[in-house]
Protein backbone atom coordinates (compact mmCIF):
# COMPACT_ATOMS: atom_id res chain seq x y z
CA UNK A 1 0.00 0.00 0.00
CA UNK A 2 1.16 3.60 -0.88
CA UNK A 3 -0.48 6.19 1.98
CA UNK A 4 -1.93 9.17 -0.20
CA UNK A 5 -2.61 11.39 2.22
CA UNK A 6 -4.92 13.49 0.05
CA UNK A 7 -7.25 10.61 0.14
CA UNK A 8 -6.03 9.57 3.86
CA UNK A 9 -8.01 6.37 4.98
CA UNK A 10 -11.19 6.80 5.90
CA UNK A 11 -11.89 2.83 6.19
CA UNK A 12 -9.46 3.42 9.21
CA UNK A 13 -10.80 6.47 10.26
CA UNK A 14 -7.73 8.82 8.94
CA UNK A 15 -9.11 11.93 7.38
CA UNK A 16 -8.23 13.37 4.24
CA UNK A 17 -5.14 15.86 4.25
CA UNK A 18 -3.67 14.01 6.78
CA UNK A 19 0.41 13.92 6.54
CA UNK A 20 1.93 10.75 7.38
CA UNK A 21 3.63 12.05 10.28
CA UNK A 22 0.66 13.32 11.73
CA UNK A 23 -1.10 9.31 11.74
CA UNK A 24 -1.50 7.91 15.32
CA UNK A 25 1.65 5.49 16.04
CA UNK A 26 -1.13 2.62 16.68
CA UNK A 27 -2.36 2.59 13.18
CA UNK A 28 -1.80 -0.29 11.00
CA UNK A 29 -1.77 -0.77 7.13
CA UNK A 30 -5.74 -1.98 6.48
CA UNK A 31 -4.37 -4.43 3.55
CA UNK A 32 -1.80 -6.46 5.30
CA UNK A 33 -1.62 -5.32 8.82
CA UNK A 34 1.62 -4.22 9.06
CA UNK A 35 2.55 -1.16 11.75
CA UNK A 36 3.16 2.35 10.60
CA UNK A 37 7.14 2.35 11.64
CA UNK A 38 7.97 -0.53 9.18
CA UNK A 39 6.39 1.72 6.34
CA UNK A 40 9.34 3.68 3.90
CA UNK A 41 8.80 7.01 1.93
CA UNK A 42 8.24 5.98 -1.71
CA UNK A 43 10.19 7.51 -4.12
CA UNK A 44 9.34 7.78 -7.78
CA UNK A 45 12.60 7.24 -10.20
CA UNK A 46 12.89 9.07 -13.09
CA UNK A 47 14.11 8.14 -16.10
CA UNK A 48 17.26 9.62 -17.06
Amino acid sequence: MIYDPVAGDPDSGIAPSTPFEEIPDDWKCPICGASKKTFKPFEEKVAA
